[in-house]
């Protein structure tokens, strides 16, 4: 690469844009140029417009908070002056649409961590480690959109991080149906503990939407392409309930999962485990984990306070993996919610789409 690709994001004051400039400061290949939110903050440095609202342990980069905010609604001059966005607006899922696809109208990529083009047929929702594939799709959604090089893609919600890399390392055992219990953190909502005092020692046994996505995006994830349309796979049917905890980073999945063909053993699933790995491992990518899955022989692991960074929090922790008395193995997964589960497994996936020459230089 003979220049880092300058960068925009949309959506840079809130939680997850937050941690996208975090991640992209220094980033190999990846440069922010312009940050864009609403309205409100159009003409403030970023370090004005943070003023008190930083959510992250990290401080501000000092590279960015001398950037002024644009209106992430002036398309056109947001889109001029880089090379591909990164999405995290947060608008109604139809104004998401919309804008989205104006960015990718003006031949801009737009790698969006919303879930508004999740289950739009020709919108790859990609982690990288699992079915990269799916940006074959992309040339069928650039013809419908009219564009040489703008589209959209997408990765999928951040729950299911925890549990859905087990099943992709397991497919030759045919998962085909599983019972998820997510335990997720409070970041998750775009809070921390001073922003969301009744999270402190309490338990909220709902998230809305979350179930549904918990259950069918692993589908979309598992499926194919035909007619230039993502096919989502008939299995693993997945019953979720998701649950929010005071935790401040980390989702944690209880899972049971039955297979149509029978594991010889656990030391078989575990290594398929610690063995699974992607293009993003292959090609070594920025952000990538040099091991994508590990498997933890302690009894008490993982734990969030100990394992939620595991691989600068873009690895996933399995441990617990044990038979069922009802189903044929269960375990516990974690994952880091806004690191592999938001911004950091859309830069990566940023990254997968340039190395497949999907995302240049303007």
């Amino acid at each position: 690469m003979q220049r880092k690709l300058s960068v925009g994001v949309l959506g840079a004051t809130g939680m997850v844009g937050q941690r996208f400039i975090q991640i992209l400061h220094n980033h190999e290949w990846f440069g922010v140029k312009v940050i864009a939110a609403s309205p409100n903050s159009k003409g403030k440095t970023y370090a004005e417009a943070m003023n008190g609202r930083w959510l992250l342990d990290e401080p501000i980069p000092e590279n960015v908070k001398g950037l002024v905010l644009r209106d992430v609604n002036d398309v056109k001059s947001v889109a001029d002056e880089v090379d591909f966005v990164f999405s995290a607006v947060n608008l109604t899922k139809d104004e998401i649409k919309k804008i989205e696809e104006d960015y990718a109208r003006t031949e801009t990529p737009v790698v969006s961590n919303n879930s508004a083009h999740r289950w739009t047929p020709d919108v790859p929702m990609i982690i990288p480690e699992i079915n990269p594939e799916h940006s074959d799709v992309i040339p069928f959604q650039k013809k419908r959109l009219g564009t040489s090089r703008g589209f959209i893609a997408v990765k999928p919600n951040c729950s299911i991080q925890s549990y859905a890399p087990a099943f992709a390392a397991w497919r030759e055992f045919e998962p085909y149906e599983a019972i998820v219990t997510t335990y997720q953190a409070i970041s998750g909502a775009g809070k921390n503990f001073s922003t969301w005092p009744e999270m402190v020692g309490n338990v909220i046994p709902y998230i809305g939407g979350e179930e549904e996505k918990s259950e069918k995006e692993p589908l979309r994830i598992f499926g194919h392409i035909e007619n230039g349309q993502i096919v989502p796979a008939n299995e693993p049917s997945i019953s979720a309930q998701c649950v929010r905890i005071p935790v401040l980073y980390g989702h944690t999945a209880a899972a049971f999962v039955k297979f149509r063909k029978k594991p010889d053993s656990k030391e078989q699933l575990i290594s398929l485990l610690n063995n699974f790995a992607g293009v993003p491992q292959k090609e070594k990518l920025p952000t990538a984990p040099a091991q994508f899955i590990r498997y933890m022989e302690e009894d008490n692991r993982p734990q969030v306070a100990l394992d939620v960074n595991y691989e600068g929090g873009m690895g996933v922790t399995i441990g617990r993996l044990r038979p069922d008395t009802i189903y044929d193995w269960k375990f516990i997964g974690l994952s880091h919610n806004t690191l592999r589960g938001a911004a950091g497994g859309a830069v990566e996936c940023a990254e997968l789409l340039v190395s497949q020459k999907y995302i240049e230089a303007k």
